[in-house]
């Protein structure tokens, strides 16, 4: 029992080797019962205005220890250890609204191209005509029509700031694919 004129901050260090054996007794590990009676010794000190003088103050620090591992006990329950992050990982889905700002900055920089390089990969890109096909219509020979879908293509990448085989719009319907030239057109 602790006198009424002394300080009871001025005692935990006497009860920190029984604190120490408890804790142990309770956690099973010396780590984690070295933590649990960091963590005691903090939330006693804050509250130390709560303690009533001239009562048991070890087994105050005691009741302060047990609570402090049961509640952590508790919380450890509803938690998934997770180091390597692989569990959060899986939970994780990029959001949809970035394949919607992917295809907005598709349509303005397809709109950039030329009308010769925006009509070819309609053709041969969206809506799937062969090479020979679009050559035909648009009157110009097939090997034109290949290098300007090359060109426009390789603008696209360009103007999109894309890397090799990056896929410029996530999500992206098999016509955009395309007319990027990402599909086996």
């Amino acid at each position: 029992m602790t006198g009424h004129s002394v300080d009871p901050r001025d005692e935990l260090a006497d009860h920190l080797p029984a604190l120490r054996a408890f804790a142990i007794s309770l956690a099973g590990n010396v780590s984690a019962a070295d933590d649990l009676v960091q963590d005691t010794i903090v939330k006693a000190w804050t509250n130390i205005d709560k303690f009533q003088p001239g009562t048991n103050l070890r087994a105050w620090l005691f009741t302060i220890l047990r609570n402090t591992f049961y509640s952590l006990r508790r919380k450890r329950k509803r938690e998934v250890e997770d180091p390597d992050g692989i569990h959060a990982g899986r939970l994780f889905e990029k959001p949809a609204h970035d394949g919607r700002l992917a295809m907005a900055d598709f349509r303005r920089a397809f709109d950039q191209l030329s009308d010769e390089h925006r009509e070819v990969l309609i053709l041969v890109g969206a809506s799937g005509f062969s090479y020979e096909e679009a050559a035909e219509m648009t009157g110009v020979a097939v090997g034109t029509v290949k290098s300007r879908a090359n060109r426009a293509r390789a603008r696209l990448a360009e103007m999109l700031g894309l890397d090799e085989g990056e896929d410029p719009v996530p999500r992206a319907d098999n016509a955009t694919l395309a007319v990027l030239g990402l599909t086996g057109v």
